[in-house]
């Protein structure tokens, strides 16, 4: 049986935390980024990734922020994982990259085949791709999803995901279409803008488990 991966995103407290990891999620995401209703300040993103430790892989998110930004950010937090949800060039990510040593990440909104197919400049540069909705006033977190029939017969070049407006009840229907290796989730387990839940956290890790099952 494939495991696909879950990555709960844009949590701010401990009982949330506690909730994905009993889930069964792979990875938690941290959101800093001021204009996001998830945004968590280092300090308290910091707290979060101790609380977290050992139990779950941590992702820090950032949206193009300056180099001082970003270093204090990692030294900070010290996440597994750095998430970028901006527009930042795969030159950045690799200097972040051999810098810090974390595993990178970047977001890349899908519009068409083309925006696809734009995504292989970002070989050598990071580690994963997530695949998401078009940015619109937010860079994720919107609930939104895109087209997924893109992705049916893309060649990809990095490891991926699937993230855009994925909920516990469209997320097997998303695998069906994609065949995600990971799955990306954050509005869609939440009762309001950055507040989640953990009925809904447990239903969406539900849903990808029972679709690993069916194979």
């Amino acid at each position: 049986m494939t495991k696909t991966q879950i990555k709960i995103c844009g949590l701010s407290t401990e009982a949330a935390i506690d909730a994905a990891i009993d889930a069964g999620a792979d990875y938690i995401g941290l959101v800093h980024f001021p204009k996001s209703p998830r945004h968590v300040s280092l300090e308290r993103a910091a707290e979060l990734r101790t609380y977290a430790a050992q139990r779950v892989k941590t992702v820090l998110l950032l949206v193009n922020a300056d180099p001082k930004s970003t270093g204090k950010a990692i030294g900070d937090v010290k996440p597994d994982v750095i998430q970028f949800h901006g527009s930042e060039t795969p030159d950045w990510l690799k200097l972040v990259a051999d810098n810090s040593g974390l595993e990178i990440w970047k977001a890349l909104g899908v519009k068409d085949k083309p925006t696809l197919a734009k995504s292989a400049r970002y070989v050598g540069a990071a580690d994963r791709l997530l695949f998401d909705a078009p940015a619109k006033a937010l860079p994720g977190g919107t609930g939104t999803s895109f087209d997924w029939s893109l992705l049916a017969d893309h060649d990809h070049k990095l490891d991926w995901g699937l993230a855009g407006g994925l909920d516990p009840d469209n997320v097997a229907d998303a695998l069906h279409a994609t065949h995600a290796p990971l799955v990306d989730v954050s509005s869609g387990v939440e009762s309001a803008p950055g507040v989640k839940q953990v009925d809904r956290i447990a239903a969406f890790c539900q849903a990808v488990r029972e679709f690993d099952e069916a194979g």
